[in-house]
């Protein structure tokens, strides 16, 4: 397969990167990969345990080895972390390996799915809504200058999702 063959996800956690790739993998009838679940399967611990004992900069570092890895891969869908995009090589790879979709969705809408989540390290504070504004604020430029395609997964149906993700694909490869 050509690595244009592979399919990579971004956007903020909650917009729907491993439910909708776990999707496009069925579909295709390929391998789906999530990097956070690859580095906790790595590391045998945890993303939050990650951040309490290495920082955010110690779990970028094993993200970026992470990335790198799992783009030499061909024919994968690729759930990528929220924060993949803050680091040049990461986007650098993406870009040069694969198709890259930007999952949007709204600040509210990502409230609303990870109100729950403990899971989500950058998520534990006094103001949920506040921090992922802020991510949105930071990230949205990077996710939108790296993206072959963008979707707002917020309003339309996983299905939806996945059918209109094919067919950007498609084109791209074309």
């Amino acid at each position: 397969m050509a690595k244009t063959e592979n399919i990579y996800l971004v956007g903020l956690m909650g917009a729907g990167k491993t439910t909708i790739g776990r999707q496009l993998a069925k579909t295709l009838k390929v391998p789906f990969y999530d990097s956070d679940k690859a580095i906790e399967e790595r590391t045998g611990v945890d993303i939050p345990t990650i951040f309490e004992f290495e920082g955010e900069e110690g779990f970028r570092d094993r993200e970026q080895k992470m990335i790198r890895q799992l783009t030499e891969m061909q024919g994968i869908v690729l759930a990528t972390g929220g924060g993949a995009i803050l680091r040049e090589e990461n986007r650098s790879l993406l870009k040069k390996n694969g198709f890259i979709v930007y999952l949007q969705c709204s600040v509210e809408r990502i409230l609303e799915r990870t109100r729950r989540d403990t899971q989500r390290p950058l998520l534990q504070t006094e103001n949920p809504k506040e921090r992922i504004g802020t991510l949105f604020t930071q990230r949205e430029p990077l996710y939108l200058a790296c993206a072959d395609f963008k979707i707002d997964t917020g309003v339309l149906q996983s299905k939806q999702v996945v059918d209109e993700i094919l067919a950007a694909y498609q084109l791209f490869k074309d």
